[in-house]
């Protein structure tokens, strides 16, 4: 277990009860993009988050609940996310933060796809919950900077983490970092959280967290992991870390280091056949 994860896990009191290790509500997923939110969930509780609830959209919610019983599922009307929903999406974030004692945290984007009311959605949720927020995936293109009338500043909202890879990297901020050596990348990655006033965890075969002041790497590369899915369970991590009462640019760099090992331990076996679930399932080798 390395420096960043010793700080975060160690032994729990006798005295522990529910949501003292945190509540993850993930908000995602759509008619044809229905593994994303139970991946997230997974990796959230496998980190150590108490409680995992999913709100998606009725097929979504159907699949998660029927996944396992670990799941917590709220469905919603309709294929995919809209402001229809918003309310709902309110007053469940608020009830979750009442009931959690504020240790709650949110993970949102991963496949709810990129119509237009739906980006809608998602910044207006962003923009009126006060509880940490996970920005992933699709996600990411809500807040396109090249958008007209869209803001991508966050004053006071320092507990935000966008999760890009670098081609989000680019919607997300303008830059296109796909061509830049590893040293520039990394101080382009701090430049804009800082500019952002937000924390920005860059995925790639060198990871980049930064807040705009600290910057952090992982250089741990497992290529068995460009299966689809373990963004999603990345993302799952760091909201459960985030709701444990985690900064955010720490959260993002234990993260990515869980995520890397766990990788890493089910690669040695599984090689090519590698699952995000396999990735999961891992987590508790990285933690215990």
């Amino acid at each position: 277990m390395n420096e960043a994860i010793k700080k975060i896990y160690g032994e729990r009191k006798k005295s522990s009860r529910k949501y003292d290790q945190g509540l993850v509500i993930v908000i995602g997923g759509s008619k044809i993009y229905t593994g994303s939110p139970v991946l997230s969930a997974l990796g959230a509780l496998r980190s150590g988050a108490d409680i995992a609830q999913i709100i998606a959209p009725e097929r979504v919610a159907d699949i998660a609940a029927s996944f396992t019983p670990d799941l917590i599922t709220f469905p919603l009307k309709g294929d995919y996310l809209t402001p229809e929903h918003l309310l709902d999406l309110l007053s469940l974030t608020r009830s979750g933060e009442d009931v959690s004692r504020g240790k709650i945290a949110v993970v949102i984007g991963g496949g709810i796809g990129r119509d237009e009311k739906t980006k809608e959605t998602v910044r207006e949720y962003v923009k009126k919950i006060s509880v940490p927020v996970v920005i992933d995936a699709d996600g990411i293109y809500a807040f396109e900077e090249r958008k007209e009338g869209v803001s991508v500043s966050f004053a006071g909202k320092d507990n935000i983490i966008f999760t890009p890879h670098s081609y989000e990297f680019y919607i997300l901020t303008g830059k296109d970092v796909r061509s830049v050596p590893d040293d520039e990348k990394g101080l382009i990655v701090k430049e804009e959280a800082k500019k952002m006033e937000t924390t920005i965890l860059l995925k790639g075969e060198t990871d980049f967290i930064s807040d705009g002041s600290i910057l952090n790497e992982n250089k741990l590369s497992v290529p068995e992991m460009s299966v689809g899915g373990t963004g999603d369970v990345l993302a799952g991590i760091t909201g459960s870390l985030l709701a444990r009462g985690v900064r955010p640019v720490d959260a993002g760099t234990a993260a990515v280091s869980i995520n890397c090992l766990a990788g890493k331990i089910a690669a040695e076996k599984k090689g090519d056949s590698l699952l995000a679930t396999d990735v999961v399932e891992k987590i508790y080798k990285v933690i215990k």
